[in-house]
């Protein structure tokens, strides 16, 4: 099975705020959109970040060929347990999540 960042264009993730992390998935074209849109659950999504799955929000914008995970921070920004201010290094977790 391929992994998510093979079949995109990009993976890019930031920070959302101190409470909250962004993903952004762009397909680069329907086809690719719509294989992420079915091939990739949410429930995936939350249990690859260990996040509640009833806290992650999926926004799958067809318009743009983009699927957004927004998900709770594991801890606030700033924080001395913050290892990611600015939450950059989540998106390559989620660009080696397989497609099924």
């Amino acid at each position: 099975m391929p992994e998510l960042g093979q079949i995109v264009q990009k993976v890019r993730s930031k920070n959302a705020g101190p409470f909250w992390l962004t993903i952004d998935v762009f397909c680069g074209t329907s086809e690719a959109y719509d294989r992420v849109r079915t091939g990739v659950a949410t429930d995936r999504v939350a249990a690859l970040f260990g996040a509640d799955p009833d806290a992650v929000k999926r926004f799958d914008i067809a318009d743009l060929c983009v699927v957004k995970f927004s998900l709770p921070r594991p801890h606030t920004q700033g924080t001395v347990d913050d290892r990611d201010m600015h939450g950059a290094g989540w998106a390559p977790l989620l660009a080696e999540l397989e497609i099924r």
